[in-house]
């Protein structure tokens, strides 16, 4: 992007935020399945609310546990999870999508480099390491009027990653 203007890449910035928000919308499901981009996607056995394992032959493997969303009555709150990469690249998550089309405000930990940090890819997670998410100093997501929770006191979402695509899982629901 050298060359482009400040309002250049401000517009460029929205329209891919644009674009993203139009290829998920409708994304998240009230199934405990996962889905990645790549092809033939396997999980390590059935998901249990609150972890999901991806792995697509050769190039994914990644593993969400502990995914709890801590919601008070008005569907405000955050999630808390342990993202573990073993890819054998470093992989950023981009977005969290909840139903009725609403995205988790990500947040990047205290360290402005390394696991847990923010940058316009999302959050960073190295290969062969775990970050959690809503521990002291870790990175977090926000979550804002959160509606779509299912009578077994779950929640579906959706992650994006930048190498192994779009994750549906159910989170795990408690009161913050």
């Amino acid at each position: 992007m050298t060359g482009t203007s400040p309002p250049s890449r401000t517009l460029l910035v929205a329209s891919l935020y644009v674009a993203l928000a139009i290829a998920t919308t409708g994304c998240a499901d009230n199934s405990s399945a996962h889905t990645a981009d790549a092809a033939s996607p396997s999980t390590g056995g059935t998901a249990a609310p609150g972890s999901v394992h991806v792995v697509v032959a050769g190039e994914v493997d990644l593993t969400v546990t502990g995914a709890v969303a801590r919601l008070d009555r008005f569907g405000d709150g955050s999630l808390a999870m342990t993202v573990r990469n073993d890819d054998g690249v470093p992989e950023h998550l981009g977005m969290v999508a909840t139903p009725d089309g609403r995205r988790g405000e990500l947040v990047g930990g205290k360290s402005a480099e390394g696991d847990g940090s923010l940058s316009t890819a999302g959050i960073l997670v190295t290969s062969g390491t775990s970050v959690t998410f809503g521990a002291t100093d870790g990175p977090r997501v926000l979550l804002h009027h959160v509606r779509g929770i299912s009578a077994r006191h779950t929640l579906p979402v959706v992650l994006q990653f930048g190498v192994a695509g779009l994750i549906r899982f159910q989170a795990r629901v408690s009161s913050a």
